[in-house]
C-alpha cells in the first residue's frame, strides 16, 4: 500500500524472513554426510589439476579423502578468496588485499581491498568480488551490521595487466560464477544472485533465507553456499539503528546479535533463550546464529535440492562448495570438515 511507508512510523514494520520450504525444506543430508577430510576453518574448495585443493587461514592444503591435508604453501595474511583455471592457473587473494596470480603479485590497485571472491573465465579472464570499499573480507559482520553497500566487481581480460570495474553500489559481493557474456554473483546483504551482462546488471534469484557466498559450476546449474540463516531478531536490529550502534561500540564482536559461522559455544552469545530445550536436548527448528547450507541450482538459477545442518549440527559456515567426481564437496568453516554429499 503506499500509505505503508507513512503508517509504519506509528505502528512499526513487521519484521519478515523467507521460510526454509520447498527446496529449502529442512532435512540433515549435509549433518549426515560422510567426511571427505578434516581441516581447521575449511574455507575456500577448487579443482586443480585432478585434486582437491582448500584454504585454512593464512596456508593452502591439497585435500584427498580419508587422508590428512597435504601443505601446499603458506601466505603472509589470511587467504580470503581462490580460484583455478583449466590451464592449471592458481589465484590465491588475501586478507590484506593482495592477489597473486601462480605465486606471483598481480597489482590490483586501491580500490579493491577486500577479495571475497575470484573465477576464472573461459576466455581466461579473470573475474573479482569487492566485497566492500571499508572493511576487509574477515571484517564482514561489521560490513552488515553497519549496512554498508560499497562492493564492487571487477574483471582483467586475458592477457591484460588492469582490472577493470564492472558493477559498483553492491551489498556484500561474495561469490561467482562466468556465464557467456558475463557474470552471475551472489549479494550477501541482499540475500539474492545477480546477474551483470551485455544488458546490464539484473537479479535471478531472490529472497534467499540466508546469506549466500560463493557459487560453483555443475554439468546442469550451479551450487550455491549459503554461509549463515537469516532469523527475525537479526533483521530486528538491523531495523535499530540506536541499539546496532551501541551494540558495535561496546559488545565485543563474537557477541554481536549477527550471523555467525559457528555458536553455541560460550554462555556469552546471544540466542541462548531461542535454543528451545527440552529434556536436555537442542530442537533442530530452534533460532540460531548459525546454520550449514548447500543449495543446488538448474540452469535459470533456481533452487532445485538443498543439503542442511540445522540448529542442533556443528557443520555450519558454508563458505564453499563444489562438485566433485559425482559429489558435492561442501567446506564447513565452523564444523572444521569438508563434507560430501552424493548429487541429486
Amino acid at each position: 500500500m503506499i500509505l505503508d511507508p507513512i503508517l509504519d512510523l506509528f505502528r512499526g514494520k513487521a519484521v519478515t524472513i523467507p521460510p526454509m520450504d520447498g527446496a529449502f525444506r529442512p532435512n540433515t543430508a549435509l549433518e549426515d554426510a560422510p567426511v571427505f577430510a578434516r581441516l581447521a576453518e575449511a574455507d575456500n574448495l577448487a579443482p586443480w589439476k585432478g585434486v582437491v585443493i582448500a584454504s585454512s587461514g593464512n596456508a593452502l592444503y591439497r585435500l584427498t579423502e580419508g587422508a590428512p591435508p597435504e601443505l601446499l604453501e603458506v601466505f603472509e595474511a589470511p587467504v580470503s578468496a581462490i580460484a583455478t583455471s583449466s590451464a592449471g592457473e592458481i589465484a590465491v587473494a588475501l586478507d590484506d588485499g593482495r592477489l597473486f596470480v601462480d605465486r606471483e603479485e598481480v597489482p590490483t590497485g586501491s580500490a579493491i581491498r577486500c577479495i571475497t571472491a575470484l573465477a576464472f573465465a573461459a576466455d581466461g579472464g579473470l573475474w573479482l568480488a569487492n566485497g566492500s570499499a571499508e572493511h576487509r573480507a574477515s571484517d564482514w559482520a561489521a560490513d552488515l551490521m553497519r549496512k554498508r553497500a560499497s562492493g564492487s566487481i571487477w574483471r582483467r581480460a586475458a592477457g591484460q595487466a588492469a582490472f577493470e570495474q564492472r558493477a559498483s553500489g553492491l551489498a556484500f559481493p561474495n561469490g561467482l560464477l562466468p556465464v557467456a557474456g558475463g557474470v552471475t554473483f551472489s549479494e550477501s546483504w541482499r540475500h539474492r544472485l545477480m546477474r551483470l551482462d551485455g544488458n546490464g546488471l539484473r537479479p535471478v534469484l531472490e529472497q534467499i533465507p540466508g546469506y549466500p557466498a560463493r557459487l560453483a559450476p555443475l554439468a546442469e546449474g550451479a551450487i550455491l553456499a549459503v554461509f549463515a540463516p537469516r532469523n527475525r531478531l537479526i533483521e530486528l536490529v538491523l531495523q535499530e539503528d540506536h541499539y546496532r550502534h551501541d551494540m558495535i561500540a561496546e559488545v565485543p564482536r563474537p557477541y554481536w546479535i549477527a550471523p555467525a559461522l559457528a555458536s553455541g559455544k560460550s554462555f556469552l552469545e546471544p540466542l541462548q533463550c531461542g535454543g528451545i530445550r527440552t529434556m536436555g536436548v537442542h530442537k533442530p527448528w530452534a533460532p540460531s546464529r548459525s546454520w550449514g547450507l548447500v543449495v543446488r541450482l538448474d540452469k535459470a538459477m533456481q533452487p532445485v535440492e538443498s543439503w542442511h545442518s540445522r540448529a542442533n549440527g556443528t557443520r555450519h559456515g558454508i563458505c564453499s562448495a563444489i562438485a566433485w567426481e559425482g559429489r558435492i564437496l561442501a567446506a564447513s568453516k565452523g564444523g572444521d570438515l569438508v563434507a560430501a554429499m552424493e548429487a541429486g
